[in-house]
């Protein structure tokens, strides 16, 4: 008896020692959190009267087209662990070229990796900021996937990707909110990624704040109800932000498709990703979009394609999952989906809207 005691203390003590490990190495989030600026006191702020470019992107954490990654398809036979470091630096420059091409005021993207084993460990943060111009005085982000070490054996290391911010106008603070996760057992859910939405406050003279809002909703949540519920929190947080009384945009990956989009148009592998109704429609119906729902179902759906899946079948975009929405208080002056050259940075495509305060 004294033995089976003593075994009983020691794989006690064994797993009280395991769930601290887990605890200590992984990321668990509030609800809110708000989150470091990084902006000079002197940056110019934004003006009422001036229109507001914005160009959002998924940038694939720098990985380039060259790969069909372990997660990329349905049936298991993606090969790609991570990219190789040359192609990380060559897609480093060509985002880069692409950000300083459009000359925006604000740049969302998704997808930046901070101290990630599959990318050399590499600040792509300090990374990105470092090749564009100086105008770009002001940045925030907030993790959605970190772990100082995965036991997968895709990963077998650490983790961290970011959703970023980056302006030439001033910010005053910043938040991180935190989405629904998918249902899974208490281990596995420590180690994966927790979704959120990174806003950005931001001051405009003669007018009420402007807030960016910037998102990747969760690409793996077949079988549950996760992307109904995310897409409820993103609409009561714009919700809210209407009722106070500020003018808001947000950007992102929602890793949906357009409402009433026929999902026949996809590979059979890939519509497993999507419901029959997509989600999605909720946003749709209560704000504004940068395209309309019949132009995304129409004739010339395909010029606003975002996904250039990573397959060894697909050949171009196929899809669009990415969006950017607007509160009613701005009119929207401009908008495309840059693709002519930017086929083989990333599986997104960027998005570019300018915007404005209306009259």
């Amino acid at each position: 008896m004294k033995v089976l005691k003593i075994a009983g203390f020691a794989a006690a003590a064994l797993v009280g020692a395991l769930i601290l490990t887990i605890q200590v190495i992984t990321y668990h989030p509030d609800p809110i959190e708000e989150m470091k600026v990084h902006c000079p006191d002197d940056a110019p702020e934004l003006s009422s009267d001036q229109p507001i470019k914005i160009l959002d992107w998924n940038i694939q954490y720098l990985a380039g087209k060259n790969y069909v990654f372990w997660y990329d398809t349905s049936d298991g036979t993606g090969k790609d662990v991570r990219p190789s470091s040359a192609d990380i630096q060559t897609t480093l420059k060509r985002v880069q070229s692409v950000i300083r091409a459009e000359n925006p005021d604000i740049v969302m993207l998704q997808e930046v990796n901070v101290d990630a084993a599959s990318t050399d460990h590499m600040d792509q943060i300090a990374a990105i900021m470092r090749g564009l111009p100086q105008q770009y005085k002001c940045h925030t982000s907030a993790y959605y996937w970190k772990a100082d070490f995965v036991p997968d054996p895709h990963v077998m290391g650490s983790v961290g990707m970011k959703l970023l911010i980056i302006s030439k106008y001033k910010i005053s603070s910043a938040q991180r909110h935190q989405l629904a996760m998918v249902p899974m057992d208490p281990i596995s859910s420590q180690f994966y990624l927790k979704r959120a939405v990174l806003t950005a406050r931001m001051p405009v003279q003669n007018a009420t704040d402007l807030v960016v809002l910037n998102t990747h909703l969760d690409a793996f949540a077949q079988g549950s109800d996760t992307m109904q519920r995310q897409v409820a929190e993103v609409r009561d947080l714009l919700s809210s932000l209407s009722e106070e009384g500020v003018e808001w945009i947000i950007g992102g990956d929602f890793n949906l498709l357009p409402p009433n989009w026929n999902r026949d148009q996809l590979a059979p592998i890939d519509r497993v990703y999507y419901q029959e109704d997509s989600e999605i429609a909720n946003l749709f119906d209560a704000f504004q979009s940068s395209v309309s729902e019949e132009t995304l179902n129409g004739p010339e759906q395909s010029r606003y394609y975002t996904h250039f899946p990573n397959s060894y079948t697909v050949k171009g975009p196929d899809r669009t999952i990415d969006y950017i929405f607007y509160s009613e208080g701005l009119k929207q002056l401009d908008y495309y989906v840059r693709g002519k050259d930017t086929l083989d940075i990333s599986d997104h495509l960027p998005l570019v809207g300018t915007y404005q305060y209306s009259d």
